[in-house]
């Protein structure tokens, strides 16, 4: 949408689509929302509307320090690859569900549970998340 995104697994985690109006964009949880705006009511905002409801926060650019905007960038990034996991968990169950309930035979179901067991361990793989974060400057 012309502006600059970070990503991770191809899903938005923070935007300079605000920039213009001094403000980043960091796509949070609205608890997560809720912690950082009373935390520093001065530098975050709800971003307008809906999606400002769903989580979406400025950050007053000029006003942050570079550590708090790390750590903000950080949780988001974080926020970001835990729904990732989660949606993907998710998605593989309900595969493995409509797989089993297709062919009731030991071996679809054999089958199914071996995917499951793969994906599972390429979304926790270490060495997956330790490029990510190297690439992003991100670190526990």
């Amino acid at each position: 949408m012309g502006a600059a995104d970070f990503r991770v697994g191809g899903r938005i985690f923070a935007t300079l689509a605000s920039v213009k109006q001094g403000y980043g964009n960091l796509m949070l949880t609205p608890e997560a929302q809720a912690l950082f705006i009373a935390e520093q009511p001065d530098l975050f905002v709800p971003v307008k509307g809906g999606w400002g409801k769903n989580g979406a926060t400025h950050i007053r650019l000029a006003d942050a320090t570079e550590d708090l905007l790390a750590g903000a960038l950080r949780t988001a990034w974080k926020l970001r690859v835990e729904k990732n996991l989660s949606a993907r968990t998710r998605s593989s169950d309900s595969v493995k569900r409509r797989d089993a309930a297709r062919a009731a035979d030991p071996q679809a179901i054999q089958l199914a549970k071996q995917r499951e067991a793969e994906l599972r361990e390429r979304l926790t793989n270490a060495d997956s998340l330790k490029s990510v974060k190297e690439r992003y400057g991100l670190d526990e």
